[in-house]
Order: structure tokens, then C-alpha cells, then sequence
């Protein structure tokens, strides 16, 4: 019964060393060598500063940078500590509420225009980074009149972000508003 007992510890130990420790030091090292900046995070710099990640969205509220998404990711959103939806359902009060509040807010700023459906509803993680190209170019002429460019420049910032879809097959074309809104910033003023 004690050499069982004895047998069984030492198991343990060898599986918590393999499966605890040198796995996932195994994939942790793979990452590194095969794909080091996904495997950091995806992280942004401008001037050696990391200014936030490819992979999780950030508020802009200015009306001089492209608008993310809503975002109902802790308390006052866009929190990567607290990623969630807003778990209301399609019949809630608040939840309509929320839409209508940002879908008037969006047609103000857009000159009258609808605001499609991913400026006004947060995803489930509630820090998706990208918005679909037609969000990004109804932001145009509301960018380009606050920050005194053309349009046509504005335009191209979000051409030139365009990601399309994953293999080909997966997901919707999609620009990544961090990615277009540091590319704004890098424009010469007109």
C-alpha cells in the first residue's frame, strides 16, 4: 500500500514537471522563435513608446480619430482585465437604450447618415479593435473637417489599413482603428 502511495507521488511529480513546466516552456519558446510579436501580444510602438495592441480595442472619443466600437468591457469600458459583453438580451430596455443614445450620437456626427450596426452594438469580448469599412468611411468627412485634411487623404488612411478576409474564407473585411488612427497622426497638416 506505501510503495502504491510512494509510486503515485512520484507520478505526480513527473506529470506536474512535464505537463506544468516544460510544456508549456516547449510552446512558450516555439512562439517566441516562430511568431515574436504575436507571442508578445501584437503590441504598437510609436516612438518607443507602446501606445497598445493590435488585439484589444481603446476609446477614441475625439472627433479628430476614427470611433471603435462600443465597448461594455468593465466599468467605463475598453477595461482588457475585464473583457465581457453587456449580457443584455435583444428585449432589454437598457440595451436599446445604449443603442439609440450611440446611434444618435453617430448620425450627428456623420451629417445625418444611419450608423451601421458595429458603431453602435459592442462585441462579446467588448474589445473587438477593428470596425467594418463602411464605419471607417462614414467617419471620413467628420475626421477630415476637424483635423483640416482632404478627404481623399482621410480615405486613403482607411484603404491602406483594409484588412481583408482571414485565408481568404473567414471572417468580413474589417480596419483596425489604433492602426488608422496613428496613421492620421502621421499626416502632414494641410
Amino acid at each position: 500500500m506505501i510503495t502504491e502511495l510512494i509510486r503515485g507521488f512520484i507520478l505526480l511529480a513527473i506529470f506536474t514537471a512535464i505537463v506544468g513546466g516544460a510544456y508549456p516552456l516547449a510552446v512558450t519558446g516555439i512562439a517566441q522563435f516562430a511568431m515574436p510579436s504575436q507571442a508578445n501580444g501584437s503590441l504598437i510602438e510609436k516612438d518607443g513608446q507602446v501606445v497598445g495592441s493590435e488585439l484589444i480595442g481603446q476609446n477614441f472619443a475625439d472627433p479628430k480619430y476614427f470611433w471603435p466600437r462600443p465597448s461594455a468591457a468593465g466599468a467605463n469600458g475598453y477595461d482588457g482585465a475585464s473583457s465581457s459583453g453587456s449580457n443584455y438580451g435583444p428585449s432589454s430596455a437598457k440595451l436599446l437604450a445604449a443603442v439609440t443614445d450611440k446611434a444618435k450620437a453617430v448620425s450627428e456626427a456623420s451629417e445625418g447618415r444611419k450608423a451601421p450596426i458595429d458603431l453602435v452594438t459592442s462585441s462579446g469580448s467588448g474589445l473587438d479593435p477593428h470596425i467594418s469599412p463602411l464605419s471607417a468611411y462614414l467617419q471620413v468627412v467628420r475626421i477630415s473637417k476637424f483635423r483640416g485634411l482632404r478627404e481623399e487623404d482621410v480615405r486613403s488612411v482607411v484603404q491602406a489599413n483594409l484588412e481583408q478576409r482571414s485565408l481568404g474564407l473567414f471572417g468580413e473585411p474589417r480596419v483596425n482603428v489604433l492602426k488608422m488612427n496613428l496613421a492620421l497622426d502621421a499626416l502632414p497638416p494641410r
